[in-house]
């Protein structure tokens, strides 16, 4: 097993104290971007017709997300990612860079082209926030209009910054008892550390049976895998439910176990 190439640059960084979340500095609108995952839910063209290529993955909306100066798109073929800026209403965005690996699907495999391509450059940028869902509304100068749903981030859902921790996953769960969920399955886990680097560093930490699921991940039996993760902190929890809440980040490295 290897990690996965993009994440050997930057995200094996060391676990961070959680911290509270802040609204960042520059325009309102970013906030409201960094708050949210935008899955797409509709794409036009400028003559109104749906832009099909993008949606090669129906189960799997593509979706961006942003930091204060990065964007990164996920679920086309590659993950892409570059930097973004905010002006006088507009999103712009220069150059993107993204992985190398193949997808079989061709239509798939032009997700890549098909989103990057209508992202770069300059776009009218209107957030709508009344309602229930959010919607970020991106017009290109080509008349491409594309609608994105927003939800939630666990950094806002919990209104924690969160803890970047690595997990490896033992190929078969234990057999656990609960006080509010009753005798079930848990997964065994220990902890990993990793440098700058992506390389893996000192000695795991000892096996422990981790009574609290991990918010995207679904565990196969006779998989070994190692997770990144982001453990946060829960505000006020309820008598008897847990004071830690994690959410997959990565799935770092996955293979099968042969009994």
């Amino acid at each position: 097993m290897r990690p996965f190439a993009w994440l050997l640059p930057l995200a094996f960084a060391a676990c961070a104290p959680a911290a509270r979340v802040a609204d960042p500095p520059g325009p309102p609108e970013r906030a409201v971007l960094m708050r949210h995952h935008w899955s797409l839910e509709d794409a036009r063209d400028a003559g109104g017709a749906r832009i099909g290529a993008l949606f090669a993955r129906p189960q799997q909306p593509l979706q961006i997300d942003f930091d204060e100066t990065r964007l990164a798109i996920d679920h086309a073929c590659n993950r892409i990612g570059g930097a973004y800026a905010l002006a006088d209403g507009h999103l712009v965005v220069e150059d993107l860079v993204q992985t190398m690996m193949a997808c079989a699907d061709p239509a798939v495999a032009g997700l890549d082209a098909a989103i990057g391509d209508r992202l770069r450059g300059r776009s009218a940028l209107t957030l709508q926030t009344a309602g229930s869902v959010p919607a970020l509304l991106l017009v290109n100068t080509h008349g491409d209009r594309l609608r994105f749903a927003g939800r939630l981030t666990a950094a806002a859902r919990y209104g924690d910054a969160g803890e970047r921790m690595f997990f490896e996953v033992a190929p078969r769960t234990a057999a656990c008892a609960d006080s509010t969920a009753g005798v079930g399955a848990c997964l065994n886990v220990r902890e990993r550390r990793y440098d700058a680097a992506g390389l893996a560093v000192g000695e795991p930490g000892p096996w422990q049976i981790l009574r609290e699921p991990i918010e995207g991940y679904a565990h196969e039996n006779g998989v070994r895998s190692v997770l990144r993760v982001m453990r946060y902190r829960i505000a006020d929890p309820k008598p008897g439910m847990p004071q830690t809440a994690y959410v997959l980040d990565a799935i770092v490295e996955s293979a099968v176990v042969t009994p």
